[in-house]
């Protein structure tokens, strides 16, 4: 079975279809801005206790907690590189989506959604962010037999077109 991806405009913390949501987090894995605040936010404070005995984790690395008030099972945590610091940053971004991906299949997860994961304050170019992250799903899904739906979910309109054009030209649509 192929997995289905798609790409969509709207809030990470607001997808009750999905069984677990990924967290664009900080090493220490608290609330924050961005992705991380909203998650945070809408779990309520058991996911900052959850973490904690968790951090820190390093750039490409993802861990998996409960997903507590949030309309999920789980949520997994991916830290992805600081453009422009941490290197290989192409590499330690495609880690962050393999790693996820990884965790997902093994913990039963049949369907997830990202972030843009370093495309925020964390500066990473957003198409080659784009290119990065769904090339590295399209490769990894092979491997993870009980995905069957990855969702990108995108802050804006412009992101969310970036998005849909890099997967219509990673899979040869038009």
């Amino acid at each position: 079975m192929t997995a289905t991806l798609e790409c969509l405009q709207g809030d990470i913390a607001r997808q009750p279809d999905m069984d677990a949501v990924v967290n664009a987090a900080n090493a220490e894995l608290r609330p924050g801005g961005g992705v991380a605040g909203a998650l945070h936010r809408a779990a309520g404070p058991e996911l900052d206790r959850a973490c904690r005995p968790l951090a820190p984790i390093r750039p490409g690395e993802a861990v998996i907690t409960e997903a507590f008030g949030l309309p999920n099972r789980q949520v997994i945590h991916c830290l992805g590189p600081v453009y422009g610091r941490d290197e290989p940053a192409d590499e330690l971004l495609a880690d962050c989506y393999r790693n996820a991906l990884t965790l997902a299949e093994a913990h039963g997860v049949r369907s997830l959604a990202f972030p843009a994961i370093s495309a925020g304050i964390f500066g990473y170019p957003p198409a080659e962010a784009a290119r990065v992250a769904l090339a590295t799903v399209i490769a990894t899904l092979p491997d993870c037999p009980h995905i069957e739906r990855v969702r990108f979910v995108l802050f804006d309109a412009e992101s969310t077109k970036l998005h849909e054009r890099t997967l219509e030209a990673l899979q040869g649509t038009p």
